[in-house]
């Protein structure tokens, strides 16, 4: 699958404050490259049905956002996969947490063959690589295993900067580079954590109406490792 040549700037992140799930808000570093590549590539995919597995957190919801938007794909629930085939057509289709363990597997079955038969495409994301998923239907494991998967790793330190100073950027917050770098070597590596320290840091920065500051972000670090569900300063 060949590469894009075009250089995304921003990955999407689902907030309040002006983010969307845009392909032109996309930014691009060696842990999710591949997977971005693939987005853009479609429809032009090896495979009518592809995998994109990776940890919790790496962004796999939002890239799927993305190419169900492009694409004009049908979202389908995990569980209710037989359902929703009637009111696929020739349209593509998408899931997210294909291997959630309450996923039905005799529509995924079925659900591949009517997107193959129809000349289209499935988006499955996930945790684990299909062969971790533990079907127990035959016919679907020989589906999956002809599928292509693509691998997204967690964020790496590029792109949780990037996505931190976009997330100030778009709440009209201006951080110094040495507070963003100070939140990336100590936050876990997760897009969804990236979001919570930032809400809480803008929240906080209000209240007090002061600058946000290493000291303030040192506080917001500290009581998320403690699990406190608000600052109490």
């Amino acid at each position: 699958m060949a590469p894009s040549m075009e250089k995304p700037r921003q990955l999407p992140l689902d907030l309040s404050h002006g983010t969307a799930y845009s392909r032109d808000d996309l930014v691009v570093s060696p842990s999710n490259a591949q997977a971005v590549a693939l987005v853009d590539c479609w429809p032009d995919w090896s495979s009518p049905v592809v995998v994109l597995a990776g940890p919790a957190g790496s962004g796999k919801t939002h890239l799927a956002e993305i190419w169900r938007n492009s694409a004009n794909a049908l979202a389908v629930e995990p569980a209710r996969i037989s359902e929703a085939i009637a009111d696929l057509g020739s349209r593509p289709a998408v899931i997210d947490n294909a291997d959630a363990a309450s996923i039905d597997q005799q529509g995924l079955f079925h659900l591949i063959n009517a997107v193959r038969g129809a000349g289209s495409h499935l988006l499955l994301t996930a945790r684990r690589f299909p062969s971790a998923w533990n079907v127990t239907l035959p016919d679907l494991a020989s589906r999956l295993r002809a599928a292509a998967t693509v691998e997204i790793h967690e964020p790496d330190d590029p792109l949780l900067a990037g996505v931190i100073t976009k997330l100030f950027a778009d709440r009209q917050v201006e951080v110094e580079p040495h507070v963003v770098q100070y939140l990336v070597r100590r936050i876990e590596r997760s897009l969804a954590t990236a979001m919570r320290v930032v809400d809480r840091l803008d929240r906080v920065a209000l209240q007090q109406q002061s600058r946000i500051t290493r000291v303030l972000a040192a506080e917001a670090v500290s009581a998320m490792d403690e699990g406190q569900g608000e600052f109490d300063l």
